[in-house]
């Protein structure tokens, strides 16, 4: 990766003058905009096309023709796939890893940890799909790690996003489990740590692995190949990591 990073640099900025369609787990999308920045200090003429969803309705707009150069995943099940597939070009790697924390527009005891979800005046739960979204099956697991998670099943309001998600926990439901990265939206300054908001203990759920792949559509794509490249140098990094995801 080094070297590959080295020879991006040699060729510079002159070449760079299109645009790249990069499809986006929505857990990234207050995180992009800085990523955008730094690539764009880099290569300046080249515009940064951003498609949010959730990872599994991206992949099958992927392999429904959908014309993504780049997929960056909220977990490394969809990347792997469509490298099996041979839709992506690259060998899925982990690029950040996710971070979950339960949410609430209401003052919540979270020394409870996942017992709070059983509460009464817990009616409503909001989460990530599980079938579709990489965040909503690490809640899944977490409860069922549990115990809870028969006791809590019927309460589940389900968001096709981590982003769609939040919009539910904050207007429709009493508490959601979501991405640490969804708190550092500028909206979310007023939610506070251990009144609002608490991690997860993370020994409940896999580490969320996010992966990246080169797609067909961005073979041989200059522009598209930088872009990955920066996805694992350190000004990338250092932006993950301040919005909170956690460096493999």
């Amino acid at each position: 990766m080094k070297k590959f990073l080295f020879i991006m640099t040699l060729w510079g900025t002159s070449l760079f003058s299109g645009t790249i369609n990069i499809a986006v787990a929505a857990n990234l999308s207050y995180v992009m905009p800085d990523l955008k920045k730094e690539f764009n200090k880099l290569y300046p003429d080249t515009k940064v096309q951003v498609i949010l969803g959730g990872s599994g309705k991206l992949t099958a707009q992927i392999k429904n023709g959908a014309p993504y150069q780049l997929l960056m995943s909220a977990d490394m099940q969809y990347p792997k796939a469509l490298y099996h597939d041979r839709v992506a070009i690259t060998k899925p790697l982990v690029y950040a890893q996710g971070s979950l924390v339960y949410l609430s527009s209401q003052k919540r005891d979270f020394t409870q940890g996942m017992q709070l979800l059983k509460a009464s005046n817990i009616h409503k739960i909001a989460i990530a799909n599980p079938i579709t979204a990489p965040y909503g099956k690490a809640a899944v697991d977490a409860m069922q790690k549990s115990g809870i998670y028969e006791a809590v099943a019927a309460k589940f309001v389900k968001g096709e996003s981590i982003s769609q998600t939040v919009a539910f926990t904050l207007k429709a439901a009493d508490i959601g489990l979501v991405a640490k990265s969804a708190l550092f939206s500028p909206k979310m300054a007023g939610y506070l740590k251990g009144v609002n908001w608490a991690e997860v203990d993370p020994a409940l759920y896999q580490p969320i692995n996010q992966g990246i792949v080169i797609l067909k559509k961005g073979e041989k794509d200059a522009e598209v190949a930088a872009f990955y490249a920066f996805m694992f140098s350190r000004k990338a990094k250092t932006v993950l990591s301040h919005f909170g995801y956690l460096l493999p």
